[in-house]
């Protein structure tokens, strides 16, 4: 049985799917692209202000199943443009502890919804 994650804290949807699907101990996040769920418009700008916008709406959903990124366990990263890497890098890892920090792939993409410069989503275990 899959149970569904919403929360008002990260953004609506923008097409048929969910914030997050909750298996069993799994949480399946969908991507979070830099919409601030306040106002419903695009944080634009500095890359670094805009992967900050999808971390905090993943922890939000993170923290509506009642986990934290201390539970994730893989992230998949899409960035426009791979020059900016290391600036989301720096945002993303301020996140975890290098320690412990989940398994990841960061992928350039010809071009993302709304024609953002990073979407970011997430596998969590509790």
């Amino acid at each position: 049985m899959k149970t569904i994650i919403t929360t008002s804290k990260a953004p609506a949807p923008i097409g048929p799917y969910n914030q997050a699907i909750l298996i069993k101990d799994t949480l399946y996040i969908s991507g979070q692209t830099p919409i601030d769920p306040a106002s419903g418009k695009l944080v634009q700008g500095d890359v670094k202000i805009e992967a900050e916008q999808c971390m905090q709406n993943l922890k939000a959903i993170l923290e509506e199943a009642g986990m934290n990124f201390e539970n994730v366990v893989k992230t998949s990263i899409f960035l426009k443009d791979m020059h900016q890497f290391s600036q989301v890098n720096e945002v993303y890892g301020s996140h975890f502890n290098a320690d412990t920090a989940p398994a990841r792939e960061t992928v350039e993409v010809a071009n993302l919804p709304m024609f953002v410069n990073v979407e970011i989503s997430m596998i969590a275990v509790k």
